[in-house]
């Protein structure tokens, strides 16, 4: 990334045109400023919604040098429903470009490509099984680049290729475990 442009702007570039699947009269905070507050929040280490709300509350002075905030920071409420509207590809692809301006990964870099079962993610009653993902892992960077579900009746080995797909590994050295071979 250039050195004239500052990481904040370029988060805000990057998310303003996702779509907003809101609708109506009663929005309240910008689309863009609740993802770049929770973009921050997770970077810095916030793990649920509540976390999220209360670095936003935390750091709002900081957060107001970039984001517009008319309403101040969203509920922990508000800011769950409002990703649990978007969608997913949108905010994943849009987060990729965002990280590979701001992350450069060095010629040689290793890459681990692993799946893991989400802790929890089955759901019996519902008959659901757990949630298995595949992520890519920039070592040097301690940065996880990217990641996709596995589908249910599917295993890592269809999905590593798809995941692949959307980085830009050039020169990178990229380690599977045994079961992506």
């Amino acid at each position: 990334m250039s050195p004239s442009v500052p990481p904040t702007d370029s988060l805000l570039k990057h998310f303003e045109g996702l779509e907003d699947p809101r609708t109506g009269y009663l929005i309240e905070h910008r689309l863009v400023d609740t993802v770049a507050l929770t973009i921050c929040a997770v970077v810095c280490g916030a793990k649920t919604w509540v976390d999220i709300e209360a670095y936003g509350q935390s750091k709002v002075d900081w957060l107001s040098t970039f984001l517009a905030l008319p309403n101040g920071i969203p509920s922990h409420d508000t800011i769950s429903r409002l990703f649990a509207q978007l969608a997913p590809e949108q905010l994943q692809a849009r987060f990729l470009n965002w990280i590979q301006t701001v992350a450069q990964l060095s010629a040689g870099a290793v890459v681990a490509v692993d799946g893991k079962t989400l802790r929890h993610s089955y759901d019996r009653g519902q008959g659901k099984g757990a949630i298995h993902m595949v992520s890519a892992w920039a070592a040097e960077n301690r940065l996880v680049l990217g990641q996709v579900k596995v589908d249910e009746k599917s295993n890592e080995i269809t999905a590593i290729p798809e995941l692949l797909k959307v980085l830009a590994l050039n020169g990178c050295i990229v380690t599977l475990d045994a079961m992506g071979t």
